[in-house]
């Protein structure tokens, strides 16, 4: 019994099965131990998985190697591998296996340099490391982003003569986003073999290519698919969406929605918050919004994954009751913890730090920095970006001064472009253009377009031409489609009464093809979101709306007639 619950997944009835054993004093033996502990470490109950290891002692059965395995598998499915590490060393008695579950463990939580010490260590011991070895150990430099040791110890493993598996060649294939090259060479390698009959390799073929924007040679290999599972479809529709085909994502995702008459074949929670991601990534805002309601009525569960992303659009369209909403759907499925959404550390302070001076509130962004130093967080560089830019916002010059200062003395970082530009933006606010020159003139490196900006910016706020002149020529040398710095030096001229050099800076901007982002704005009517943008043609909607804004002015004018001329015609 326990055996069959284990083996469908249904972790929750084999515990309860195990408490009923212990009420009825039956004791497990060393085939039912293991399985108890399995269920266990897939519950992820710290608690029952302690006590379910003392019952192990009490019992008699911690000598026992087949129990001594589970027991260290369980400590490195939740993240205990110092424990793990533990029972290993007691083990009076060792197999192949014993050595694979402690270098899986550390591949699991992240440790490469202990999965890598540990297969030195059964090298020493008098042990071959295996196929499943080498994978364990690939997999934890892969899980890690190294890509680079990834495919050396790859290489090392077949230099060894270990030939390669399927699972070994789908984490390889993993890595190879950043090295396109070594991709196809995999790729041939998984061709002569034989491995394409795996539909999960095939798979990982997919992903691979459609992250590194090959979208062609995707649908080639899914096409070639004789069953396509539900994974097979994610990975296609994930190689569009992450190539910013939002719309081609989108027909992928319709085109599986449509076979939903097959049970086992139907969108899941990745098919959906791929493409809904896919949309937030390109700023189709409208979009994304639509597609969670739409996967909010199929009833399909958001994840972490799809939450961050929806969150990230509400925090772009300001729309509040919307993140208050997804917030309360987090702490609803306990996903308030997550990373994703509650984030961690560093990542934590810096977003809070951030949020305060976004909204002119420097001296809270400041107390909350230094509660930071306080806690012993390490502020990193964009730490130092969010504070000083805090302090720039609310016109703390003396503050960002010596943070500025502080950053390579007291914490050693080296001041980059972003820095030296919030610098430069903290005294030209303040009308010290002067000192922002000074500070640009100091940068050991050479200023880009943000840096000159923040000065151009500075300038049109305190009117001074002759700085903004000589800022202007240095960004148009530059950046040749800086739209945005040919409108501030022409509201500058116009500002100043200079209305031809205004003109002038217009021409100039035209004649090189550079036109002003359209002004957007939107609002949420009945949990839809309608959005307005400037010279868009009108919907019938928008039409209608006019209509209804024309019959409110003549009104307003009708009625000004009756205040005695109080009120101009609109």
């Amino acid at each position: 019994m326990l055996r069959a619950d284990v083996s469908a997944f249904r972790y929750g009835n084999a515990v309860e099965l195990y408490r009923q054993m212990r009420q009825l004093k039956v004791q497990p033996d060393g085939f039912g131990f293991p399985l108890i502990i399995r269920a266990c470490a897939m519950s992820g109950d710290v608690r029952l998985c302690k006590i379910v290891h003392s019952h192990v002692i009490q019992m008699g059965f911690a000598n026992n190697m087949h129990v001594s395995n589970e027991l260290m598998g369980m400590y490195g499915e939740t993240g205990r591998t110092e424990v793990a590490l533990q029972v290993f060393d007691r083990m009076p008695l060792r197999s192949r296996v014993s050595w694979n579950v402690m270098v899986s463990g550390y591949a699991k939580n992240y440790d490469c340099d202990a999965a890598f010490a540990m297969l030195c260590r059964m090298e020493n011991e008098g042990w071959e490391p295996n196929s499943v070895t080498w994978t364990s150990l690939i997999s934890s430099f892969a899980r890690c982003g190294f890509s680079e040791k990834t495919w050396e110890f790859f290489a090392l493993m077949k230099d060894r003569g270990i030939a390669a598996t399927a699972e070994s060649i789908a984490v390889v294939i993993s890595v190879c986003d950043e090295m396109p090259s070594k991709g196809e060479i995999v790729h041939g390698h998984v061709i002569t073999s034989g491995f394409e009959k795996y539909i999960f390799v095939r798979n990982a073929l997919i992903s691979m290519y459609g992250r590194n924007g090959a979208v062609e040679k995707a649908e080639y290999l899914f096409s070639g698919l004789k069953s396509q599972s539900v994974v097979s479809w994610n990975s296609l529709i994930s190689a569009y969406a992450q190539s910013g085909l939002c719309d081609e994502a989108f027909s992928a995702f319709m085109r599986l929605e449509s076979s939903h008459n097959n049970l086992t074949v139907s969108p899941n929670v990745v098919s959906w918050t791929a493409v809904i991601n896919g949309f937030a990534a390109s700023g189709r805002h409208k979009e994304t919004l639509d597609l969670f309601r739409r996967m909010q009525f199929a009833r399909v569960p958001a994840n972490a994954v799809t939450v961050a992303g929806v969150l990230s659009v509400s925090a772009e369209l300001s729309a509040l009751p919307l993140g208050r909403e997804l917030h309360a759907h987090a702490i609803r499925v306990l996903m308030d913890s997550d990373m994703l959404n509650g984030l961690s550390d560093i990542t934590s302070w810096n977003i809070i730090i951030t949020g305060y001076g976004i909204h002119g509130l420097g001296d809270r962004a400041l107390k909350i920095f230094h509660q930071m130093v306080n806690a012993g967080v390490k502020p990193d560089e964009v730490t130092f970006v969010a504070v000083l830019s805090a302090c720039s916002h609310s016109g703390l010059i003396t503050e960002g001064h010596q943070l500025f200062h502080q950053m390579t003395q007291d914490f050693q970082i080296e001041p980059q472009v972003e820095h030296y530009a919030c610098m430069v933006d903290l005294f030209g606010r303040a009308g010290l253009l002067q000192e922002a020159s000074n500070v640009l003139k100091s940068m050991p490196m050479e200023p880009n377009a943000q840096v000159w900006g923040a000065l151009l910016n500075s300038c049109k706020m305190h009117k001074n031409t002759d700085i903004a002149e000589e800022t202007a020529s240095q960004i148009f040398n530059l950046n040749a489609e800086a739209t945005g710095s040919y409108m501030l030096l022409s509201n500058l001229y116009a500002a100043s009464g200079r209305w031809d050099d205004s003109a002038k800076v217009r021409i100039s901007a035209k004649t090189r093809g550079l036109r002003k982002i359209p002004g957007q704005s939107w609002i949420e009517v009945k949990k839809k979101f309608h959005s307005f943008s400037a010279g868009k043609a009108l919907t019938s909607e928008m039409e209608e709306l006019h209509g209804v804004l024309k019959e409110l002015n003549l009104q307003m004018v009708m009625e000004s007639h009756s205040f005695n001329g109080f009120f101009e015609p609109c």
